[in-house]
């Protein structure tokens, strides 16, 4: 066949076959499988627009770009295969060996605990490792781990159950993102006195997108308020029908505080186990799991909590979790005893590796030291080399108008949060509202009120969905793990805006004139009220850049508190500034608005034309 020629650049064209190359590959490595040379690519890639050196990480969009150009199909290997093939060129097998299955011994369930803050989690936790524990033990509890085993007997039988204490659903999200599967029930807590609340439903998103059953514990019931029944009431409208309406979720009215009903809760969770798993493991093999939490200890180094999936792990196994290996010098149960080894479903925190391995990344036990180095610096540098070719390669509402105009049938999924739920849920049942036919879909994964988490964006980036924030604005460092994850934040305060801009990318039509573009915050440090002006805002500014000219807004606690305000007068010292600075402080007036206070954030932003193309 004829070379091609791209920019006067004659390349051999290949016959439709598969090329696999692995995440942040470099022209080098694809020109290597094609048998080509990459100063070629290189030229290829420039005459397309791109400017990409031989051995710089590229992004899976621009290598299958070029494959399409060249007549190859160009497969970009997923990090779990990536790490299947890793492990294969080792002779080391990750997951069930099916050949092992006469070797097959039951193992305990391993619980994630959920629910909206305050109801009673920790609490609940507590109360369970505590009635566990015997009189002899219990002041002599040194330390708790994110995971730990308790027991109970069920029907004459002692069995065990492996709890994860989990600070939220973030752990459990970003182990869902990454493809791990950890936990084999979720309990959900409600309070008896609150009923069901925003991270509430939240939580039973993220228990049911990772597919686990679900046991209920309606925690608080002691209290003289509480009321079971409405709990039940309000968790049949999401999809969690109790036993005794004749659904299939079991539901157990308990006190944490009190101590009340545990043996019932254990007792479900073993039972819902029974009902729904087939739970077992091969424990005569060596030790693979995941990495719950991790954490640098001054004394100890690197310390890991791990949770044993199969095998059995001992003291002096050679280890790799992640980018870090190391040799298992201690290890540890969740009141401080030392063990001698952790079979299947048993968590233990482990002591030995040389760095901290990230939650939800796995671990292997292999031959000695030296192979466990080489596979963890594989990794690592598979790793750093996906992370420099990644780019924001998530879908955004233009990318989806794009896609709709080739004709492909699409699923746009969108987060949404507000300031009160009224907002979220007009918002809600107005974009259900919206009708372009059977060929594209939209579908609200999840939503909630307040400001934007990243627990949201975790969610987010996990459905490669769109974040819709109405009249809040995102908390901590929510902004930085989107840019960092590609994720899209869409800020809107008019509802009919959020609802034609949706309409007009469902129907392949957006074309947006003007796009907003933050300049910068200022934190309010000190007010000073003058008779002639009003209050003027001490601050200073936390990032980027505050200018006169610029539109600006009040956020208070996540929330808008004003909105497209515009600046009486900025000063710096006691002179006029036309910008100021991060770093610097400032004094500003707002014009027409009076209420401000300290801790407020003033965010100016300006509106940028976008070309019509």
């Amino acid at each position: 066949m004829e070379a091609p020629t791209i920019g006067g650049v004659r390349v051999r064209k290949g016959n439709g076959e598969t090329v696999r190359l692995p995440r942040g590959a470099s022209l080098t490595d694809f020109a290597e499988r094609i048998n080509v040379d990459a100063a070629q690519l290189v030229q290829m890639l420039f005459s397309l627009g791109e400017m990409v050196t031989a051995t710089e990480s590229v992004n899976d969009e621009t290598l299958e770009l070029l494959g399409e150009e060249l007549n190859y199909v160009v497969q970009v290997v997923s990090p779990e295969d990536e790490d299947r093939e890793l492990l294969e060129s080792f002779d080391i097998e990750f997951g069930d060996d099916e050949d092992d299955s006469e070797h097959y011994a039951p193992r305990p369930p391993v619980v994630t605990v959920m629910g909206h803050v305050d109801h009673g989690k920790t609490k609940l936790l507590d109360a369970l490792r505590n009635a566990n524990v015997v009189a002899g033990e219990a002041g002599g509890i040194t330390q708790h781990i994110g995971a730990y085993q308790v027991h109970t007997d069920v029907d004459g039988e002692d069995r065990r159950i492996t709890f994860i204490d989990t600070p939220g659903h973030e752990a459990f999200t970003a182990m869902r993102a990454r493809g791990s599967q950890s936990s084999d029930i979720a309990v959900l807590v409600v309070a008896a006195d609150d009923g069901v609340m925003p991270q509430t439903v939240e939580a039973l998103n993220h228990a049911k997108a990772a597919g686990v059953p679900i046991v209920v514990a309606v925690n608080k019931i002691d209290k003289p308020e509480a009321d079971p029944t409405k709990v039940r009431g309000q968790l049949t409208e999401y999809g969690l029908i109790p036993e005794e309406y004749g659904g299939d979720t079991m539901f157990v009215d308990v006190s944490a505080k009190s101590e009340l009903n545990l043996d019932k809760l254990l007792e479900a969770i073993v039972l819902t186990a029974d009902a729904s798993l087939d739970l077992h493991a091969n424990p005569d093999r060596e030790a693979q799991g995941l990495v719950i939490e991790a954490h640098l200890d001054r004394g100890r180094g690197p310390v890991a909590t791990i949770l044993v999936q199969r095998g059995t792990l001992n003291v002096g196994d050679s280890i790799v979790a992640g980018p870090a290996h190391g040799r298992v010098r201690a290890m540890l149960d969740e009141f401080g005893n030392e063990l001698e080894t952790a079979g299947p479903s048993r968590p233990a925190m482990v002591l030995g590796l040389s760095a901290v391995p990230g939650a939800g990344q796995n671990f292997i036990v292999v031959d000695d030291d030296r192979m466990a180095r080489q596979i963890a610096e594989k990794r690592e540098a598979r790793e750093r080399a996906a992370m420099q070719a990644k780019r924001r390669v998530r879908r955004t509402l233009e990318d989806f108008m794009a896609s709709m105009e080739k004709g492909e049938s699409q699923e746009l999924n969108l987060i949404l949060k507000g300031d009160v739920s009224g907002s979220v849920e007009a918002l809600e049942d107005a974009l259900a509202k919206i009708d372009v036919g059977d060929e594209v879909n939209l579908r609200v994964i999840d939503r909630g009120v307040g400001a934007i988490t990243e627990t949201n964006v975790d969610l987010a980036a996990a459905s490669d969905a769109i974040i819709i924030g109405f009249n809040v604005r995102p908390q901590g460092k929510a902004t930085e793990l989107a840019d960092r994850e590609g994720v899209e934040i869409r800020y809107y305060t008019v509802i009919y805006q959020a609802i034609e801009e949706i309409e007009a990318a469902l129907k392949g039509m957006l074309k947006p004139e003007f796009e907003e573009s933050t300049l910068g915050q200022a934190e309010i440090r000190a007010i000073f009220r003058s008779s002639k002006i009003g209050n003027i805002a001490g601050c200073m500014v936390t990032s980027g850049v505050i200018r006169r000219n610029a539109k600006v807004r009040l956020i208070r606690d996540g929330a808008v508190v004003a909105d497209n305000l515009d600046l009486a007068s900025l000063k710096r010292e006691k002179d006029d500034a036309s910008e100021v600075r991060e770093g610097f402080e400032c004094g500003l007036v707002l014009r027409n608005f009076q209420d401000i206070k300290e801790g407020d954030i003033v965010e100016a932003f300006e509106m940028r034309e976008i070309p019509r193309s």
